[in-house]
């Protein structure tokens, strides 16, 4: 038994452990195990600390973007409602537009009906008139018939124009 190693090793194992309990060893590495439990807790209460702090974010940056993307939707829905608006106007203005040119065109159509009639007229008293002076003065003679034919002329010329 003495001639053993390994009760050897377990005597010398008993001696260092003797040792290590009078010095106090074992008091050291449990108030180094405590402080590190202190800072692994410590550690874990500032993660939980932190992804708290990260969810409030996360939700703050949801509610956020939900209301952007709300903005961004009146924007268009206005957008739309504004185009539609000016569309309408624009209809509107055009359709007023080719109203008052359809009814310039009409009045200088009617103007140039008028002006037409009126040369029409003016032409057919002027050969009445020619007409009417080589009939009276091959047919009447004389000075009474140049009194009559001249106020006849004037006559006919104030009738038909």
């Amino acid at each position: 038994m003495f001639a053993e190693p390994e009760f050897w090793v377990a005597v010398a194992f008993v001696i260092l452990m003797g040792i290590f309990a009078y010095i106090g060893v074992h008091r050291t590495i449990l108030t180094t195990l405590d402080h590190r439990s202190e800072r692994i807790r410590s550690e874990l209460a500032d993660a939980q600390r932190l992804k708290q702090d990260a969810a409030k974010l996360l939700a703050e940056y949801k509610a956020r973007r939900a209301t952007a993307e709300r903005e961004a939707a009146d924007i268009v829905a206005s957008a739309k409602t504004e185009a539609e608006r000016i569309a309408a106007e624009a209809k509107a203005k055009m359709e007023d537009f080719v109203a008052r040119r359809t009814k310039t065109a009409e009045s200088k159509i009617a103007l140039a009906e008028a002006q037409a009639l009126a040369d029409v007229r003016a032409a057919a008293a002027d050969a009445a008139v020619a007409a009417a002076s080589t009939i009276l003065s091959q047919t009447v003679k004389g000075e009474v018939a140049e009194d009559l034919l001249a106020k006849g002329i004037t006559e006919a010329r104030e009738k038909l124009n």
